[in-house]
């Protein structure tokens, strides 16, 4: 997300890399326009679908929906940032073309805060199940103790490597750290001739804030934190703080391992301007050892050729022995624009629960890799062979998984660390530098927004 980083893929590049077009308008696939009738019809916006899972689905759910409800499927942006924006202006309008929309789990706030979309905590609890769904996810579709969206699939950042590469110069393990991933990647840089060692989302954007925080997280350090406090019984009794921590020693060792990376020349100085697009396409190009980046990589990578003997996927590494991995949260939620008709949100509803019931979500991890949202899908032992990624990815939901700061401002957040952790890996700032100059902006930007 993708991107969140991902459909960024944040989330970005929204996964996949070979384009499906055409899909919608196969007369095999879409229902007759006298099958219609007086259907209710509405529109689904999400990602690219670029191995048109995406429509398949939508091309069943109007199959089995024939005469009662019709959905279209818009194509957006495939960048996250860009994503936003279109969906900004057209719920910002008041406009009702899109009634059913894919939402980066750092959305919610801002889009529940405007009251663009519908308040789905009434129906979620009368017709599904909480303890059904990886907390995370449904955590990222909660704001001020509502759930404002249902998730669709989730994600986290991993490292993707060839395992053929470091088996050449004597490795049989990824690292566990940022330093043993430097030395392994000189290492089989100067055996091999591998262009780069390790790519990954160093652009101002917010891949580039995604990217930020986990090597902020891997030292131990922390950006900000968000809490809740009930001033009286009723829901609008709820006030939001949101407290800044990124000024640490730990913080800037984070920003300072990512600056050290391209210092020694482990990563390329043009990581400053990958995205996940430039990153993946190093790695699948077999001119970088280490990858990181979104578990859809899994599905491009098999879909690409790559065998099980070629590559392998691990936790990121952390900042020492003793420290942990720390994943970025990612994902989707499917979210109903307010300005919808009831028969509209109505139908819109109907949609949500045919692409999170778990024949829709295994058939979507396993043609496309994403994760589902659902926590027994993790437990089926046949879904998991045929999805391998699920196990590292159920790892790391569980345990190394962090979130960035759940703001109604996160985009004004977001920009600030992308530009900052740029800056720092051209060499402009230093660690505590950049730290310093984050703590100042965001604290800014929290009293600015008070």
């Amino acid at each position: 997300m993708k991107s969140s980083c991902r459909w960024q893929r944040s989330r970005f590049p929204l996964p996949l890399f070979a384009a499906v077009l055409g899909l919608a308008t196969m007369p095999m696939l879409a229902a007759p326009l006298d099958a219609r009738g007086s259907a209710t019809e509405i529109v689904f916006a999400s990602g690219p679908d670029d191995i048109g899972i995406v429509q398949r689905l939508v091309d069943a759910f109007n199959e089995s929906n024939r005469g009662a409800i019709h959905v279209t499927w818009r194509q957006m942006d495939r960048e996250s940032d860009a994503h936003r924006r279109q969906l900004v202006q057209e719920l910002s309008s008041g406009a009702g073309g899109i009634h059913l929309f894919a939402s980066d789990v750092i959305w919610t706030a801002e889009f529940a805060k405007n009251r663009w979309v519908e308040d789905l905590t009434r129906r979620f609890y009368k017709t599904l199940d909480r303890e059904a769904f990886l907390a995370p996810a449904l955590e990222s579709a909660t704001y001020r103790l509502r759930i404002w969206g249902v998730p669709w699939h989730t994600d986290t950042g991993l490292l993707f490597y060839r395992k053929d590469m470091l088996a050449k110069s004597g490795f049989t393990a990824p690292p566990t750290t940022w330093e043993e991933l430097s030395r392994m990647a000189r290492k089989v840089m100067q055996d091999s001739g591998t262009r780069h060692g390790f790519v990954f989302q160093g652009a101002e954007y917010e891949g580039g804030a995604a990217n930020a925080a986990e090597f902020i997280w891997s030292a131990g350090g922390e950006l900000m934190t968000s809490r809740l406090t009930v001033t009286g019984a009723v829901l609008p009794g709820v006030t939001e703080t949101d407290s800044v921590l990124v000024g640490s020693d730990a913080a800037a060792r984070g920003l300072d391992i990512a600056r050290k990376l391209v210092v020694d020349k482990a990563s390329p100085a043009a990581v400053s301007s990958f995205r996940e697009r430039e990153a993946l396409q190093a790695f699948l190009a077999g001119e970088s050892v280490f990858l990181r980046s979104w578990p859809y990589v899994y599905g491009v990578l098999e879909q690409a050729g790559f065998t099980p003997n070629q590559f392998g996927v691990a936790p990121l590494p952390a900042a020492s022995a003793s420290g942990r991995s720390a994943g970025c949260l990612g994902g989707w939620n499917l979210m109903i624009n307010t300005k919808s008709s009831k028969s509209e949100r109505d139908a819109a509803w109907k949609l949500i629960r045919y692409l999170t019931a778990p024949a829709q979500q295994k058939r979507q991890a396993r043609e496309s890799g994403l994760l589902p949202v659902l926590r027994a899908l993790y437990e089926d032992r046949d879904l998991g062979k045929q999805v391998p990624v699920m196990a590292l990815g159920k790892q790391v939901l569980t345990s190394g998984l962090h979130a960035r700061p759940i703001s109604p401002f996160y985009s004004e957040i977001s920009a600030v660390v992308a530009r900052t952790f740029n800056r720092t890996l051209k060499g402009e700032l230093s660690g505590t530098e950049a730290v310093e100059l984050l703590d100042k902006e965001l604290k800014a930007i929290v009293l600015r927004n008070r």
